[in-house]
């Protein structure tokens, strides 16, 4: 065979490569919503154990400081007063609150397209958290969170395709009024995305003035409740084993405007819950049946994303620690607990404590992210963004944490066993013809269909990497973040709409 024979094909291979590569996706090769739950941390018998324990506490411990409206609700379904003010609740309130929760539910975005559905096997990843410093994007120190950032991060994160859905995650520290803190906080979500949202209300009295905001979004009055495209996060179980008032009025709210909520548990092994990983998960399970069985009381069958996120401190210090291998384990636990149960998970995860973006936050975020995906976490908090043991957000992170999901998403997707991938006849034809696979029909089917390809991940060899200057992840972050930030600037509400908001609230 002559020298023009055997190259001619492979520069066409290589042309074929260049142009397909060239071409934008045809398809994602994994996008959100993969299948989780292989990797199972507990046997059966021990989710019996826990699960029995956290039966046995709701029982013969009970809830303490139960507000009264709650407590009646409560005592009529069968729960029995005790001494000391608590309330026992006994097993088979627990099962028929587990019985009427929907096992599956729409989380809407105000554009169809973006609403997801959740529970059963799917995995989503998505935002949380509180932070009171963002990571500024010019002198890449921390810095006060204000309202600016938080109407940025929402219109950064609508242009990710990997994050799910955006609960806020920072929260304005130049808005000290608690009213005003929660009407633009919507609104800033209102403005800048049209997935699934969420939102934190700080008193029960400021949930019904809200909701005229979001019937404004939705097009009329009582339009929000017929499709709510928010969720509400509310934390009714102060740990260990009470219930907070004023998060409870919360819920009473929320569930007569038909907001979904997610009833975080978010206790801490060593300080509000045992050391030992095992009586942690059946102190936190509890805690969170009490707050399923609150919304059952109050209105059976109201969506509720069973959020058990347990917290670990470094008992050294005492201060809260959230990335490493023992976070991991009880989230992914807790994701399989809460599936168990056929209940709609959603655990934490990527609450990395590094406050760079450094190997220590890469290391951390990777490690808790896929635990929690692996073990098949409904949704997954947390995940987008955040630094600094929850006390920072970056906008540098939502960039690479958006392509960290991507990987993992692929990783759920697993390996497609056929007659056609094992690919007898291609290997026969490779091994018999040129001695390579590149350019063969099968490797540009799969090229585009079984890979992710990273945008920001360098792939090059170090001579080209030097070549272009050395970059690292974080500068690269930064100039993607600048892009999307100098470009994206949607209008998802209509002059008409953003005027009368703006004529009933006070709009920062």
């Amino acid at each position: 065979m002559t020298e023009e024979t055997t190259t001619a094909p492979r520069r066409s291979g290589r042309r074929a490569r260049m142009a397909l590569r060239a071409a934008p996706p045809v398809i994602n090769p994994a996008p959100p919503g993969q299948l989780g739950g292989a990797y199972k941390p507990l046997a059966d018998h021990e989710l019996s154990a826990i699960y029995a324990t956290a039966l046995r506490l709701l029982e013969h411990l009970g809830m303490g400081e139960v507000p009264d409206r709650l407590a009646q609700l409560l005592l009529a379904a069968g729960a029995r007063q005790m001494p000391g003010a608590r309330i026992s609740i006994p097993p088979a309130l627990v099962n028929a609150a587990i019985a009427s929760t929907p096992k599956t539910f729409t989380l809407h975005g105000r554009d169809p397209a973006r609403s997801i559905t959740v529970g059963g096997r799917a995995v989503h990843f998505g935002t949380g958290g509180a932070a009171v410093q963002t990571l500024d994007l010019d002198t890449q120190l921390y810095r006060a969170s204000t309202l600016r950032d938080l109407h940025d991060f929402t219109r950064l994160q609508d242009t990710l395709t990997n994050i799910s859905w955006f609960t806020r995650c920072c929260i304005a520290t130049d808005v000290p009024d608690e009213y005003a803190l929660d009407v633009n906080t919507a609104y800033a979500l209102m403005k800048n995305t049209t997935k699934p949202v969420a939102t934190a209300f700080t008193l029960a009295e400021n949930v019904a003035p809200i909701v005229q905001m979001f019937d404004i979004a939705a097009g009329g009055e009582g339009e929000f409740a017929k499709r709510p495209f928010v969720k509400a996060h509310i934390s009714p179980v102060i740990s260990p084993m009470r219930f907070g008032a004023d998060a409870v009025d919360v819920v009473f709210e929320c569930l007569a405007h038909n907001i979904p909520v997610s009833c975080i548990t978010a206790a801490q092994a060593g300080a509000t819950a045992p050391a030992t990983l095992a009586g942690f998960l059946a102190q936190s399970l509890a805690e969170t049946l009490a707050s399923l069985v609150m919304v059952h009381c109050i209105k059976p069958g109201h969506p509720m994303v069973f959020s058990n996120w347990p917290l670990v401190i470094d008992l050294r210090t005492g201060a809260f620690a959230g990335g490493g291998g023992e976070i991991a384990v009880l989230n992914a636990a807790s994701a399989q607990l809460s599936n168990w149960l056929g209940l709609v998970s959603g655990v934490a995860a990527s609450m990395t404590d590094a406050k760079a973006i450094d190997a220590q936050y890469g290391a951390e975020k990777g490690l808790t992210s896929l635990a929690a995906a692996l073990a098949g976490g409904n949704l997954i908090y947390e995940s987008s963004g955040m630094t600094a043991s929850l006390l920072g957000a970056s906008f540098e992170a939502f960039i690479l944490d958006n392509e960290m999901h991507s990987a993992t998403y692929r990783a759920l997707r697993g390996i497609e066993v056929s007659e056609e991938n094992l690919g007898f006849e291609a290997i026969c034809a490779a091994v018999l013809g040129e001695g390579h696979f590149l350019g063969g029909a099968q490797t540009l089917q799969a090229m585009e269909r079984d890979y992710v390809y990273p945008a920001l991940a360098d792939r090059d060899n170090p001579r080209t990497w030097a070549d272009k200057g050395g970059p690292d992840a974080w500068g690269q972050a930064r100039l993607r973040a600048r892009e999307v930030l100098e470009t994206h600037q949607p209008a998802y509400l209509s002059p008409a709409q953003d005027a009368a908001i703006r004529a009933a609230f006070t709009i920062l």
